[in-house]
C-alpha cells in the first residue's frame, strides 16, 4: 500500500511539472495550430474586405494580433465596432484573460503585390459570374501594371463542362527555387464553391526589388548584374625633360613654318611687281 501511494504521488508530481513547463515541441505545435485556426477564421470573416494575412506579436503585457487588409475601414467598422467584436470572439475562443489580447488593422501598401488580396478578388469575380479567362487576364494585367516582375494564376476544376481541367496563365519572370523565393514570391490558394462544384485558385506573384523595402524585398537577387558607368580617365603627366624637349621642338617647327610661309609670300609679291613694271615699260608709258 505504501509503495502504491508513493507511485501515485510521483505521478502527480510529474504531471504538475509537465503542466507548468510545456516542452518545446508541444509549444511550437500549439503556436502553429493557433496561427492556422486564427488565419482561417479571419480569412472567412474578412474575405470581402481584402484580408491579406495576420501577424501575432506576444509581449509580456498582452498579445497583439495585427490584421493586414486592403480596406481597413471595413475591418474596423463604424466607430471600431467590428474590431471589438472580433477581439471578443478571439478572446473567448482561445481562452485569453480579460484585456490581454488586442486586434489592430494594418493597410497593405501595394495591393497588386499581395497574392492573398488578388486571390480573393479573383474569387469574387468568379462568384459574380465573370468568365474564367476574362477574370484571370484582368488580374494578370492589373498585377503587371503595378510593378510586379511576374505572375502565375492556376485555376482547376469544372470550369465549363463536366470534365475537370486546369488552366494556367503566366506573364513576366518567376523564380521557383532557392532562398530568394522566400523573399520575392507571394503565394496564395483559395477555393470557390460554384454551382457545378469546387474550383481551386492559386496565385503566385514575384515582387520587384525595392531598396527601401516598402513595395518589395530589400534583398537583391543573387544573379543580378549591375553595369556601372565607365570612370573618366585622367590624362597622364609627362616628365619635365620630355615636356621641355617637346616645347623646344614645337617652337622650332612653328618658327620654320612661319618663316617658310612669309618667304613664299614675299617671293610671289616681288615676282608680280616685276612683271607689272615690265608690261608698263613695253607699253610705252
Amino acid at each position: 500500500l505504501a509503495q502504491g501511494t508513493f507511485r501515485l504521488k510521483s505521478a502527480l508530481l510529474t504531471l504538475t511539472m509537465s503542466q507548468s513547463q510545456v516542452s518545446k515541441k508541444r509549444k511550437f505545435v500549439a503556436d502553429g495550430v493557433f496561427n492556422a485556426e486564427l488565419n482561417e477564421f479571419l480569412a472567412r470573416t474578412l474575405g470581402e474586405d481584402g484580408y491579406a494575412g495576420v501577424e501575432v506579436r506576444v509581449t509580456p503585457i498582452r498579445t497583439e494580433i495585427i490584421i493586414r487588409a486592403t480596406r481597413t475601414r471595413e475591418v474596423l467598422g463604424e466607430k471600431g465596432r467590428r474590431i471589438r467584436e472580433l477581439t471578443a470572439l478571439v478572446q473567448k475562443r482561445f481562452g485569453f484573460p480579460e484585456n490581454s489580447v488586442e486586434l489592430f488593422a494594418e493597410r497593405v501598401e501595394n495591393r497588386a503585390s499581395c497574392a492573398m488580396a488578388q486571390c480573393e478578388s479573383l474569387r469574387f469575380k468568379l462568384i459574380g459570374g465573370l468568365a474564367v479567362r476574362r477574370a484571370c487576364y484582368g488580374v494578370l494585367r492589373f498585377i503587371m501594371e503595378n510593378g510586379a516582375k511576374g505572375v502565375e494564376v492556376i485555376i482547376s476544376g469544372k470550369l465549363r463542362a463536366q470534365r475537370a481541367k486546369a488552366m494556367k496563365f503566366r506573364q513576366g519572370y518567376l523564380i521557383s527555387t532557392g532562398e530568394p523565393k522566400r523573399h520575392y514570391i507571394s503565394e496564395a490558394v483559395r477555393h470557390v464553391q460554384m454551382r457545378q462544384g469546387t474550383i481551386g485558385i492559386k496565385v503566385k506573384i514575384m515582387m520587384s526589388h525595392d531598396p527601401e523595402g516598402k513595395m518589395g524585398p530589400k534583398m537583391q537577387l543573387p544573379d543580378n548584374v549591375v553595369v556601372h558607368e565607365p570612370k573618366e580617365e585622367a590624362v597622364p603627366m609627362m616628365p619635365p625633360a620630355e615636356q621641355e624637349e617637346q616645347q623646344y621642338s614645337g617652337g622650332y617647327n612653328q618658327g620654320y613654318n612661319q618663316g617658310y610661309n612669309n618667304q613664299g609670300y614675299n617671293q610671289g609679291y616681288n615676282q608680280g611687281y616685276n612683271q607689272g613694271y615690265q608690261q608698263q615699260q613695253e607699253g610705252g608709258y
